[in-house]
C-alpha cells in the first residue's frame, strides 16, 4: 500500500464533496485529485521521478496539499521546509537532502534564488502565486487528466524527510517511509473517530507534523480541509465559526493565544466537538480555560517527527469517565496514554521500566510501525537514538497506574540545583496560574553556589503589571523554595520556532551571551 490510496478512496467515495477551502478557493474530491494528478504530470515533464527529493517552502495553501499528493503519486520525496528559516538554512537542507526540485510560494521568491544557487543538485524551480499569469497553475493548465499514475511506492519506500529544528546542532532530516504515514493515519481515524463529517482547521504550518499528519487522515475518511496561511487569532476564530471547523490540533502557544482573544469567548463554536494539542507541553490552567472558552472536548497529544507523530492521546478510558469531572480532568491534562499503533515504555537509566505510580520518572522509549527507520545520512545519529529496536525519545515522564503518560521535562530542559532536579515544565505550569502571565519559559543558567538557579522568562498580559519579586514569592507559596525562579526576566514577546512552540535554546543562547557566560 501507498500514500495515494487514501486520495484515491476519497476521489471514489466523494467526488463532488468539498475537499478543500483554501482563502475564496474551493475544490471538491474530484477537482481536488484532479490538481494533484497533474500537478504530478507537469513535475514530470520536469525530470522528477521515483526517489528524487522535492523541497516546498510555502505558508499552509491548498497547493502544500496538491504537493504532498503529487509527490506520492510520482514515487518522490517530499521535503517540507520551515517558512521561518533564513535563506542559507533552507539552502542547507535543500543541499543536504540532494532535492532537486523546489516549489516555492511567490512570498519566498528571493529565498528560492538563493537556495537555487546555493544548493548543487537543485536544477528546478517553480514560483507559485503573486503574479498573473500564476506560473503554477499555468503548469498545471498545460497537463492532462486521467487515472491516477502508478507511483511505484510500497510500504517501505520513502515518503517524506522532516528536518528537525536543529536546537542540538545541525537539523537531522527524519525518514517517513509510506507504511510509517499510512499506519499513523489509520491509527486516528480510529483513535479519533474522523468520518466524512469532519472539517479539519490547517492553522499549526503543513511544514510541521503537529498538522501535515491530518492531510493523510482527513482525505482518507472524505473530510473537509479547511486552510489558514496564517495565524491570525481572530482569524482563526472567525473560520473555526463560519466553516463549521469540527476538530483540530493546535500548538499550545497558538492556543493560549486563541483563549486570551477578548472575541473567543464572545462567540459559540457548535460545530467544534474536539480541540487536541500537541508539540510541547501545555499547563493546565491553559487547558482549563480552553475546555471553558470552545466548550468541547480536549485532546492532549504528544509525539516526535520521528514518530509520525502522535504516541499518545489523552482519551478518557470509558470506565474513567465515570469519575469526578474534577478526577477526569486530571486525566485529560497528562500527556495521555499511548496510541494502539505503538508501544511505550518509561525506564530508568538501566532500562527497567519504573513503577506505574505517577512518581516515579524514566525516558520514554518506543516501538512501532509508525516509528522512523532513522535519519538521512547520519548512521551514528541513528544508531544512537534507536536501540535495539526501541527509539530513545529524551523526553522524561512518569506513568500512573492507568497506563497515563505525563511528561515532566525534556532532558536537556531539566535544571539541577543544589542537587536536586527541577523541571521546568513543572514552574511554568504554577507561573501560569498567575494573573499577569501570557507566556513564560524557564532555563537552568550558572549559578556559583547552586550549580544551576532557575531563571523565568516572562510576558505579562497587556494592561498587568508585575514586578520579579511578586512573581518569585507568588511560586514560592504554590512549590518548594528550591523550584521557584531566583530570577525573573520580563519580555514583550518570547522567541518561536517554526511551529510557534517557544524556543527555549534561543532563550539560552541570548541569556549566555547577555551574561558574558558563552565567552
Amino acid at each position: 500500500m501507498d500514500l495515494t490510496q487514501t486520495l484515491r478512496k476519497a476521489e471514489e467515495l466523494w467526488p463532488d464533496k468539498p475537499a478543500v477551502f483554501c482563502g475564496n478557493r474551493i475544490f471538491t474530491y474530484g477537482q481536488f485529485a484532479g490538481r494533484c494528478r497533474r500537478l504530478a504530470r507537469a513535475m514530470a515533464d520536469m525530470g522528477i521521478g521515483a526517489n528524487d527529493k522535492v523541497c516546498i517552502i510555502h505558508p499552509n495553501c491548498h497547493r502544500f496539499l496538491e504537493a504532498y499528493y503529487a509527490a506520492a503519486l510520482l514515487g518522490a520525496v517530499l521535503v517540507p521546509v520551515n517558512i521561518r528559516l533564513t535563506p542559507r538554512e533552507m539552502a542547507y537542507i535543500a543541499q543536504d537532502s540532494e532535492a532537486r526540485f523546489l516549489l516555492a510560494d511567490m512570498e519566498y521568491e528571493e529565498a528560492a534564488h538563493v537556495i537555487m544557487k546555493e544548493a548543487a543538485g537543485l536544477n528546478t524551480c517553480l514560483i507559485a502565486g503573486g503574479r498573473e499569469p500564476d506560473p503554477y497553475e499555468e503548469a498545471l493548465k498545460g497537463q492532462p487528466d486521467g487515472p491516477l499514475l502508478l507511483s511505484g511506492a510500497c510500504d517501505d519506500h520513502l515518503a517524506q524527510l522532516y528536518y528537525t529544528s536543529g536546537t542540538t546542532g545541525r537539523p537531522k532530516g527524519v525518514m517517513l517511509s509510506h507504511r510509517n504515514v499510512y499506519i499513523h493515519a489509520l491509527m486516528t481515524v480510529a483513535e479519533l473517530h474522523l468520518t466524512d463529517a469532519d472539517v479539519w482547521l490547517h492553522a499549526a504550518p503543513l511544514f510541521h507534523l503537529a498538522d501535515a499528519w491530518a492531510t493523510w487522515a482527513i482525505t482518507w475518511v472524505g473530510g473537509t480541509h479547511v486552510l489558514a496561511r496564517s495565524f491570525r487569532p481572530e482569524e482563526i476564530l472567525r473560520l473555526m465559526i463560519d466553516r463549521g471547523i469540527t476538530i483540530t490540533n493546535m500548538i499550545p502557544t497558538m492556543l493560549n493565544m486563541l483563549i486570551n482573544e477578548p472575541e473567543a469567548t464572545r462567540q459559540e463554536y457548535p460545530s467544534l466537538r474536539a480541540l487536541l494539542s500537541g508539540g510541547a507541553p501545555i499547563a493546565p490552567d491553559v487547558v482549563r480555560r480552553v475546555m471553558e472558552t470552545f466548550k468541547c472536548d480536549y485532546i492532549q497529544t504528544y509525539g516526535m517527527t520521528e514518530t509520525s507523530p502522535y504516541l499518545t492521546l489523552s482519551i478518557l478510558k470509558d470506565h474513567l469517565k465515570k469519575l469526578p469531572s474534577s478526577r477526569q480532568f486530571s486525566f485529560k491534562a497528562k500527556t495521555g496514554r499511548p496510541t494502539m499503533a505503538i508501544d511505550l515504555k518509561v525506564v530508568d537509566q538501566a532500562g527497567a521500566e519504573v513503577p506505574h505510580d505517577g512518581q516515579s520518572v524514566g525516558e520514554i522509549v518506543v516501538r512501532g510501525d509508525i516509528v522512523t527507520r532513522g535519519y538521512w545520512k547520519l548512521p551514528d545519529a541513528t544508531a544512537e537514538a534507536i536501540r535495539d529496536g526501541w527509539l530513545y525519545t529524551g523526553d522524561l515522564a512518569t506513568v500512573d497506574a492507568e497506563g497515563f503518560v505525563n511528561i515532566v521535562d525534556r532532558k536537556k530542559d531539566m535544571i539541577i540545583t543544589g542537587g536536586e532536579n527541577v523541571y521546568s515544565t513543572e514552574v511554568e505550569y504554577v507561573l501560569f496560574k498567575h494573573p499577569a502571565v501570557l507566556e513564560c519559559a524557564v532555563i537552568g543558567v550558572p549559578h556559583p553556589k547552586w550549580g544551576e538557579a532557575v531563571h523565568a522568562f516572562v510576558v505579562l498580559k497587556e494592561g498587568h503589571k508585575a514586578a520579579e519579586e511578586d512573581i518569585i514569592q507568588f511560586c514560592k507559596e504554590r512549590m518548594a523554595h528550591f523550584k521557584a525562579p531566583k530570577s525573573v526576566e520580563f519580555k514583550e514577546n518570547l522567541p518561536k520556532t517554526g511551529s510557534n512552540k517557544i524556543a527555549k535554546a534561543q532563550l539560552r543562547e541570548r541569556w549566555m551571551s547577555q551574561s558574558g557566560e558563552g565567552t
